[in-house]
């Protein structure tokens, strides 16, 4: 999906809550990490999140927002990878206050994962979810600081085009129009309790 695709998406869907909740998702994963490699993006053992990486990857050099270029945690890391491609599991037991474990589940995420999430979460790292169902992915929903969840009711089309979206989102400067009252009170305090875990002031990275 190029950025013409991506943006005719976002057209699509302007005015859903889904998109909405795409943008408050998205503004929580720009302020979590608070420097270069601290947004630790892993998938699950059957899929890694080879685009959503890409694209992140892109988006935050051009928007000048290296705290938004991923880590690649990979679950087997294969004989000769490169440095940048060869991060392992491990490394999320390592994650500290003011980095983020972005968690990419289209379907179930393994025990080992898990386990590592909740070390992550437990040394003081934001945890955040996308993910597929709600039923496969519950015990990490539940570690989980945020999730953005994509539905299969046809309102998204496949789960390749939310991660799509969602780099696209992450750059975007904060939106204070549209979507109800209630739900932006909810993603402020938030992104204050975000703010909290990550350590210093959301506004560095508006």
């Amino acid at each position: 999906m190029d950025s013409e695709q991506t943006q005719l998406l976002r057209e699509l869907l302007n005015g859903t809550a889904w998109l909405g909740e795409c943008r408050g998702f998205a503004r929580t994963v720009r302020r979590a990490p608070r420097s270069p490699g601290g947004l630790l993006l892993v998938g699950t053992p059957q899929e890694e999140p080879w685009h959503l990486a890409a694209h992140l990857d892109t988006e935050a050099g051009l928007a000048g927002l290296p705290q938004l270029a991923p880590t690649l945690v990979r679950h087997q890391v294969p004989d000769g990878a490169p440095a940048h491609l060869a991060v392992p599991l491990d490394r999320l037991v390592e994650a500290r206050r003011g980095e983020a474990v972005l968690v990419v589940a289209p379907d179930d995420p393994g025990v080992p994962l898990l386990e590592r999430v909740d070390d992550a979460r437990r040394r003081g790292a934001a945890i955040l979810t996308v993910a597929e169902s709600e039923e496969a992915s519950g015990e990490l929903l539940s570690l989980s600081h945020d999730a953005l969840l994509v539905p299969d009711n046809g309102v998204v089309p496949g789960f390749d085009a939310a991660q799509h979206l969602l780099a696209a989102t992450a750059t975007e400067p904060d939106r204070r129009g549209g979507g109800g009252a209630g739900r932006r009170g909810f993603r402020d305090r938030l992104t204050a309790i975000i703010d909290q875990i990550a350590g210093g002031s959301a506004d560095t990275y508006r």
